[in-house]
This record gives C-alpha cells, structure tokens and sequence, in this order.
C-alpha cells in the first residue's frame, strides 16, 4: 500500500488493516485551507488547428504518419519537434485533434524548450498541485491501486481527462519522458469520438441530453493525503455537457470520464448511479477505440484532452524510476457550463 495514507495511522485492533475513514475526517484534508481563489471563465486564444493546411503539406513533406490503430494514435517520425515551423505546429495541432493522440520518438526537447514549444498552442495552464505555472512533473503507479482506492477517494489508475473539472479544461496536452523503466509504465489513450459513435441512437440521444457532473474534490483530497502537498485552490464542481463538438473538426465526441465525473446533473441519484455505471463499463470495454503506448526516454505524447481519456497503466517498476514533464494548454469553456463549490462548510 502506499506509504503516505493517513489511513495507516488508524489501524483496526481485530482485522490489523486500516480503518476505512471518511475524507472529511482527515486532518490533512480538514484542515487545508487552500492559498489561491477558484478561477473565471475566460476565452482562451483560437485553436492553432483553425490556421491548419487540410492536408497537411508542410508537416507530412518533413515526417511520416504511422496510424497505430484505426480509430486513434498516430506515429509521427523523422522530424524533431524542436525544429517545427509555427505552420508545421498548427498543422500538428489539426492532427492531433483528428487523431486524438499523436507520438514520437528519440526528441531532443528539454523542459525549457518543451515549455517554449508548447507556449504556440496557447496560454499554459496550472495543475493545482503544483506551484510552477509551467509545467507538471508526472510520475507512475506502482502501489497496488486497488488496495489503495479503500482508503483514498480519488480512482488512482482510472481513466481520465486531465483536469476535466476546469471551467476551461485543457485544450492540448504534452508528456515528455524523462526516465523511463524498461518494462511497464505504459499510458493507454481512449478516443471520445469512437466512444460516441460506439452508443447506440437511443443513448446517443440520452447523453446529449446531458450534464456530466465534474468534480475536483476527489483528487483534491487524494492529493492531500498521497501526494503529500496541499491543492492550490479549493475544490470544484462543474457541469460539462456529456458529448461536445470538437470546435475544429465538427466531430461528436463522449465527455465523461472514470476519474472526475461522478454524476448526471439532469437525473434522480439511482438513474445517474446506474448510467455511471455504464459510463465506466463503456470505456474499460473500448478495447477497439484504445491505443497503448510504450515509452521510453525521449519519448513524447501530444494529445487533444478535449476528446481523449487516458491512463496510466500501473506496474511493479521501481518506485521513482519513472518521470516526465507535462505542459497543457487552457481550451475554451464548454458550452452551458455550470460551476457550484462549497466554501467553508466542505
């Protein structure tokens, strides 16, 4: 189990394991008092994808386009993204958005020139964990998660959208590796738009109809208590339409995901408790709209948050032996977006 729960310190005299405590009775989430206000909507600059070539001559005469499956995830090589034209990243952007997630191998890019590079795409957006306004450091999941998810709130290993509880959720995202075991710590990416197209006309029709129900409170918490360091700002709850259209592509795609949707705003509690339910069995079983990648160090994912989940797939690696640097950008505000928090009385 992970080490830092405070669950540990609470260990039951009978079964010797820990006692399962509610959130709010943890004295580390208790009594945080977050140092950042909740954020405003804001527009965000115009998808570079918009000032995209269709067909992409600039940056498909340079590099060669591998499909990796037919739905999702492509193979970008004999290009380095540190010597990309401005026309070239927009073309990769329309790419991305079309593909859902695009890779590449063996790149020369540093934090610095990562964070340079990916400062095209928008304004970079902030992780609330972390202080740095740049960049994330992500790491791996080598504990076993389901143990861990008795005394911790947040699903750990559960497939998400970075940050979906954003008023402004992330646009594009980019993960470099760093340091890398040989063997495990792979991230699979699930397309949102085969998601959609995969329901039936009936369901279809239903989730369009809705609001997916976002939450930060379980990751705010789980940071808090795993992570060791306390959420910059308090927690939040937004209402994201359950299937969007991508602002570029005109595609349809599925907007809910494991880690942060805990609800459908329009339903009675048991409704929305069993269409949760397959929610989360719809995309654990898309095996034919998944893509899993392998890393290695210089390894570099950019996807589009906006119609893809992902996940890290957990393993038996060495602790710390895995690392990489994320930049995102921030994505316009989805339509009807609705926002509540609870202040003092969480």
């Amino acid at each position: 189990m992970a080490p830092h729960l405070e669950a540990l310190n609470h260990i039951s005299p009978d079964s010797g394991h820990p006692t399962v405590l509610h959130p709010n009775f943890n004295p580390r989430i208790k009594d945080w008092v977050p140092p950042d206000p909740l954020r405003k909507a804001f527009t965000p600059p115009q998808d570079r994808a918009f000032f995209a070539d269709p067909s992409k001559k600039a940056l498909l005469s340079v590099a060669t386009a591998i499909p990796l499956t037919e739905n999702i995830g492509t193979l970008l090589t004999g290009i380095q993204l540190s010597q990309l034209t401005p026309t070239q990243k927009d073309e990769l952007a329309l790419l991305v958005a079309e593909r859902g997630v695009v890779f590449f191998r063996d790149q020369d890019l540093t934090t610095d020139s990562q964070v340079s590079f990916f400062s095209h795409y928008g304004i970079l957006d902030k992780h609330p964990a972390q202080k740095d306004v740049k960049h994330v450091t992500i790491k791996g999941s080598s504990t076993d998660w389901r143990k861990d998810s008795a005394y911790t709130p947040w699903p750990l290993a559960g497939w998400h959208a970075d940050t979906s509880f954003e008023i402004n959720p992330p646009s594009y995202a980019m993960l470099r590796m760093e340091e890398h075991p040989p063997v495990g710590g792979d991230t699979a990416w699930v397309s949102g738009y085969g998601l959609y197209d995969a329901l039936s006309p009936a369901y279809k029709t239903l989730f369009e109809g809705l609001h997916a129900v976002h939450t930060s409170r379980l990751q705010y918490e789980t940071i808090l208590d795993l992570w060791g360091v306390g959420p910059n700002r308090p927690p939040i709850d937004t209402h994201h339409p359950a299937v969007r259209t991508h602002p570029v592509t005109g595609l349809k795609s599925w907007n809910v995901n494991e880690g942060f949707v805990t609800g459908f705003a329009e339903l009675k509690k048991a409704e929305s408790d069993k269409l949760l339910d397959f929610a989360n069995f719809h995309i654990h079983s898309a095996d034919d709209n998944l893509v899993r990648w392998k890393w290695e160090v210089g390894s570099v994912a950019m996807w589009d948050n906006r119609v893809t989940c992902h996940r890290v797939i957990p393993g038996k690696y060495a602790p710390g032996s895995r690392r990489g640097v994320r930049t995102t950008v921030f994505g316009e505000k989805r339509e009807y977006c609705f926002v509540w928090w609870c202040g003092e009385l969480c």
